[in-house]
């Protein structure tokens, strides 16, 4: 989008738009662009708030009215909160003791994308369409190749780093969302805060954001949104997975 805005404004055409990336817009520097706090795929908030939406939308908006740039300005609230525990009814539970849990990460993270795997059926059955397929390997061969990874102490090539996250966190969240009583708003909060797989992103991320390769780093810098940086259970980043 930025991209696009850069080519737009060359037109002589007046672009806005809204960032979930903070870091990332600040690299391509568009000319007016909107930072909110908000979990990734939600840039007006939570669903079924218009009013809330609208003043995203109308700040936004508004950006238009400045001549000169770049523009970056941070959306000053944020999301109204939804009971997160009440309204998510989860037959998988990640929530095992730690003496319980198994000690290397590969077998963790390919514990937990086994008893996903009914769920991603499930919702493959129901919406015949899916985000995973970045990369050839089925989520478990991702799951044991992150683990592996991260039970080395080894970095993923950049590029590989990033395709195979997104693989894993679309099978995750596709996996979720197919669960009965699950709410959008409660999908990238579950994820990051209760699953071994955000925690090993968090440790993932303290690994690389100070390699020596520049590539390596831009690509930490674009694997956790700001509101998890910011986040209670981000502040260890060993998480539920440590």
């Amino acid at each position: 989008m930025s991209a696009i805005a850069h080519f737009l404004e060359s037109e002589g055409i007046a672009t806005t738009g809204i960032s979930l990336v903070r870091e990332n817009t600040v690299a391509f520097s568009p000319p007016r662009f909107l930072w909110v706090p908000f979990p990734l795929g939600r840039p007006l908030g939570v669903p079924s708030d218009p009013a809330f939406q609208h003043r995203v939308i109308a700040h936004a908006l508004s950006l238009l009215e400045r001549t000169t740039g770049p523009v970056l300005e941070d959306f000053p609230e944020d999301p109204p909160q939804v009971d997160e525990v009440a309204q998510f009814a989860c037959p998988v539970s990640f929530a095992a003791e730690p003496s319980a849990a198994p000690e290397s990460w590969s077998a963790r993270l390919c514990d937990e994308v086994a008893q996903l795997s009914p769920w991603y059926a499930a919702a493959m059955a129901k919406r015949a369409r899916t985000s995973v397929g970045i990369l050839a390997e089925t989520p478990a061969v991702l799951a044991s190749e992150l683990g592996a990874c991260l039970d080395a102490t080894v970095m993923l090539a950049p590029q590989r780093c990033k395709h195979l996250l997104e693989d894993l966190k679309a099978y995750y969240l596709e996996s979720m969302a197919a669960q009965p009583g699950a709410q959008a708003t409660q999908l990238a909060t579950w994820m990051w805060r209760d699953t071994h797989l955000g925690a090993a992103i968090l440790v993932l991320h303290a690994n690389m954001r100070d390699a020596d390769d520049a590539s390596t780093r831009e690509i930490a810098a674009a694997l956790l949104p700001r509101w998890v940086i910011e986040s209670e259970f981000a502040r260890d980043a060993g998480g539920v997975g440590g």
